[in-house]
């Protein structure tokens, strides 16, 4: 199964689970959730789309997602719109958060800024963390909003709490800075090595700097090399740059410990470096 399928699985699940007006919890529904998990997208949209019609509001987001990807179905972001406006109108948060990101990205409909931030606020009232992370987003950069950074810090927060690596990166990265918010680097420490554990390679590349600054922590080569070297595994040329750059200030004692870390780190999938 490749990420793109599960990732389709989780958030078909998840509409499950949230539940909304108008959702069927019958055997057609619950057919076609089993046909999606299965990767029988045809089936699926058989079962549900019957359902999608009748107004049932789950059945309308999942078809929004199956047309978004082309899962089952020709392509189509004008049919995914229609479907997510549909689910949207029934407060389904995650319909709202997709909806919003259509209009931000134009996608399907004319690029509007605020109209994105309309269904994005929606969903992060609701506590849809990918709202609120995107929602971070737009004030960080004032894309239809004044910029404010301390908007942008109330939004990031809340969805990286939720554990969006995205947002706990962001965030990181603006206590680092001192944008929104006093300079803090142990705050960024600890919201940069989150978003690394889940794999977020910048935060990761961040994390390698602040230990070859000694900055929020006290300055180890061994944890820089370690965390560059990580990077740099995954295909980034700057990480392995900077792992050059540090090595030479290690002796080999040093290097042979940062390598097997490394080692360590990426078969432990980055969890508890």
């Amino acid at each position: 199964m490749n990420m793109k399928s599960l990732t389709r699985i989780i958030c078909l699940t998840l509409a499950v689970l949230l539940g909304s007006t108008g959702t069927s919890w019958g055997a057609d529904y619950e057919k076609g959730l089993d046909a999606a998990q299965s990767g029988d997208f045809a089936t699926a949209l058989r079962e549900w789309k019957p359902l999608a019609e009748q107004g049932d509001a789950s059945a309308q987001f999942n078809l929004g997602l199956m047309y978004y990807d082309g899962e089952g179905v020709p392509q189509n972001y004008k049919t995914a719109v229609k479907w997510y406006s549909l689910a949207a109108e029934q407060g389904v948060a995650r319909a709202e958060n997709k909806l919003g990101w259509m209009y931000d990205n134009g996608y399907g409909v004319p690029q509007n800024d605020k109209t994105a931030m309309k269904w994005y606020t929606l969903a992060a009232k609701q506590g849809d963390a990918d709202a609120q992370h995107n929602l971070g987003v737009m004030y960080r950069n004032g894309d239809g909003v004044p910029q404010n950074d301390k908007t942008a810090m109330k939004w990031y927060t809340l969805a990286a709490e939720q554990g969006v690596a995205r947002a706990q990166y962001n965030l990181g990265l603006m206590y680092h800075k001192g944008q929104g918010v006093p300079q803090d680097y142990k705050t960024a420490m600890k919201w940069y090595t989150l978003a690394a554990e889940q794999g977020v390679a910048r935060a990761q590349y961040n994390l390698g700097q602040m230990y070859y600054d000694g900055k929020g922590v006290l300055q180890d080569y061994v944890y820089a090399h370690m965390w560059f070297n990580v990077v740099a595994f995954n295909g980034d040329e700057g990480g392995g740059k900077a792992r050059d750059i540090v090595a030479k200030k290690m002796n080999a004692t040093q290097l042979n410990k940062a390598q097997e870390l490394a080692r360590e780190c990426v078969r432990k999938e980055y969890k508890g470096c």
